[in-house]
């Protein structure tokens, strides 16, 4: 019954961490208010001082005493999202086997976005940019290859008996986070400050989405069970003879 704050908890973590850094740095000037479409006291590449950078989730994370918050919001909720993906993949295993190889490919791009979300928040945009935007686009990227999957698994899989309602809600969320990311990845280039703002909205929107599609989940969890994952594991050790003998 616990296991079902998991999901609770990792969607809480991120939408608490990222707009509380978010308050934090509007608070301190260094970053544009969302409702504020102008771009009066945008800063640009000629003008940085009495300024604001664009609402971004990044911007807002750049500065002190913010960065700290967001750095560890985004390890947090990164490491989480890596359990999030691991325990998923142990429920599959452990009541429909038969997708195995569905559910390791889902696990092999969460695990990526995971690697990819904590490179993006522990190396600072102000110094480290290409690094940062990197591993942002990883993840992004990433995250709807696994949206994709846990929606088509749970088409396929039934773990909780409201598969019927959940699948819709989450081919709805899977369709917003590909579209936005699209959206949000074209008008990121762009020059002209409204939208460059847009872009930024366009982030929070993945960012909210995101933390929705995995609240859903907490149905899923509410039948989790911690020797599922002991299973899992001796499943792997069970594999090693089989390899040795193979070899």
């Amino acid at each position: 019954m616990l296991w079902i704050f998991f999901p609770i908890t990792l969607s809480l973590v991120s939408f608490i961490g990222t707009w509380s850094v978010y308050s934090l740095a509007y608070s301190s000037n260094h970053v544009c208010s969302l409702s504020d479409w102008s771009g009066n006291y945008y800063c640009t590449g000629n003008n940085s001082n009495a300024c604001c950078y664009a609402p971004t989730i990044s911007a807002s994370g750049m500065s002190a005493p913010e960065n700290s918050l967001f750095t560890a919001t985004i390890n947090a909720g990164s490491f989480l999202f890596l359990l999030f993906c691991i325990f998923h993949h142990a429920h599959l295993m452990e009541k429909h086997a038969c997708y195995s190889l569905l559910s390791k490919t889902a696990l092999v791009f969460g695990v990526i976005s995971s690697v990819g979300s904590f490179a993006a928040g522990n190396c600072d945009l102000d110094y480290l940019p290409l690094l940062h935007y990197l591993g942002a686009a990883v993840s992004f990227t990433c995250i709807c290859f696994y949206t994709i999957l846990l929606t088509a698994l749970t088409k396929r899989c039934v773990l909780t008996g409201y598969e019927k309602v959940l699948y819709p809600l989450r081919i709805a969320s899977t369709v917003v986070q590909i579209i936005v990311t699209i959206c949000y990845t074209i008008l990121f280039v762009q020059e002209k400050y409204f939208y460059i703002h847009l872009s930024a909205v366009f982030e929070w929107m993945l960012s909210v989405n995101l933390e929705l599609f995995e609240l859903s989940y907490a149905m899923e969890f509410l039948f989790f069970s911690s020797f599922m994952i002991s299973n899992l594991l001796s499943r792997r050790e069970e594999e090693k003879p089989l390899i040795l003998t193979m070899s």
